[in-house]
């Protein structure tokens, strides 16, 4: 949330995926986009239809973009907990600064912070892990059964499939900062208190 408006409701148009691992995740691959301009939705109707308004009538090419009855159903019972999720998640972001703030007044890593005025629901918990120990830790952490992850470590601007925008390494040098020292730990809502502990004891124990 941003100043008291949901995600979606920022802009002419918001997009929602629907991934499994999502705080709002479906049973396979889905989305929504969202959208207060007629215009627009009019359009979106058209284009997750084949691109045809009335059937068999096309005006553009579109594709069979049509979220399944099925997903739909699961994401429908599924919405009337997500407000329940955000806040485990929440809990258990507040849990890990707590246990975490020593390693990052020490400057070995930088915890995710929320902005005054902004909601976060922590859909990862990502850290910046410096030093340039970042694979390395994950390394630890498989041989503790901890899950991590490393969520884009390519920057954009170095895509193969943007190589034509002619961007190098070294012209986001902090896009590229991020992708070597970003690690996500795990934040979902059922996790408890020993498993949190033993993340930050596993941290602790690799730092020491």
């Amino acid at each position: 949330e941003y100043k008291g408006k949901r995600a979606g409701s920022l802009g002419l148009m918001g997009c929602f995926s629907f991934f499994p691992s999502k705080n709002l995740g479906g049973a396979g691959d889905g989305g929504m986009v969202t959208t207060n301009d007629e215009a627009l939705y009019n359009k979106l109707i058209k284009l997750r239809g084949h691109g045809s308004a009335p059937k068999y009538y096309h005006s553009m090419i579109g594709g069979n973009f049509r979220l399944d009855a099925l997903q739909a159903a699961i994401l429908d019972v599924k919405l009337n907990h997500l407000e329940a999720w955000h806040a485990g998640r929440k809990r258990n972001a507040d849990k890990y600064r707590k246990l975490l703030a020593d390693l990052a007044q020490a400057g070995k890593i930088t915890l995710p912070h929320e902005v005054e005025g902004l909601r976060h629901i922590y859909n990862q918990f990502s850290l910046r892990i410096h030093g340039g120990r970042r694979d390395e830790l994950m390394k630890f952490f498989k041989t503790r059964n901890i899950g991590c992850e490393v969520y884009y470590p390519v920057p954009m601007h170095i895509q193969e499939c943007f190589k034509d925008l002619g961007y190098k390494n070294g012209d986001m040098p902090h896009s590229e900062l991020a992708a070597l020292e970003a690690l996500a730990l795990p934040i979902y809502p059922e996790l408890n208190d020993a498993q949190i502990q033993y993340v930050s004891d596993a941290l602790h124990e690799f730092f020491a």
